[in-house]
């Protein structure tokens, strides 16, 4: 038993370490003048550094959600997955991402059931295939329940992000 034990710590200890160093990649983008850009699984920190941090930390403090619908979201938000996909290269996404992430900390998201991934101009994750998402522009939003999708906000808001997205929360089955 103890030797069993030990074999499953040898071989899945690489593998934590493995799927540590992942998180919050950055590479050279050719096609972006080799300027640093995140790539793959992503979470907080690694929005909050470099140069996309400045742009995420300027909009999550400027921004300022309506009320009437962050206290609605506090009704089902934490029934829902995001998955939040964007380009640190992208101005949309520099503009969208540190404002979602205001909404979903103003209406207390568990993101336990938060993705987070960065992509190329081309869309690529890397290490991280994501063409089952059919992500076409970024930052896209996606929010789903037990595996299906709710909705999507693509690249900006209709209306404003925590309307449209109170607007797919909405749908909740509960």
């Amino acid at each position: 038993m103890k030797t069993i034990l030990i074999s499953l710590i040898v071989v899945l200890l690489p593998l934590g370490v493995t799927m540590a160093q992942t998180m919050n990649t950055k590479i050279n983008d050719p096609k972006n003048k080799n300027r640093e850009i995140l790539i793959g699984y992503c979470n907080l920190d690694g929005l909050k550094s470099g140069e996309f941090g400045n742009y995420f930390q300027s909009q999550y403090e400027l921004y300022q959600p309506a009320d009437k619908y962050i206290e609605k979201l506090k009704e089902k938000i934490n029934l829902v997955d995001i998955t939040v996909v964007f380009g640190s290269w992208c101005s949309d996404s520099q503009l969208q991402v540190g404002r979602f992430f205001k909404i979903l900390d103003r209406s207390n998201y568990n993101d336990k059931n938060l993705k987070i991934i960065a992509v190329d101009r081309d869309k690529n994750a890397y290490t991280t295939n994501i063409e089952s998402l059919k992500i076409e522009r970024v930052p896209t939003f996606i929010i789903t329940q037990h595996g299906d999708e709710l909705g999507r906000i693509v690249e900006s808001p209709k209306k404003t992000l925590e309307k449209d997205l109170w607007n797919i929360v909405n749908r909740v089955k509960m």
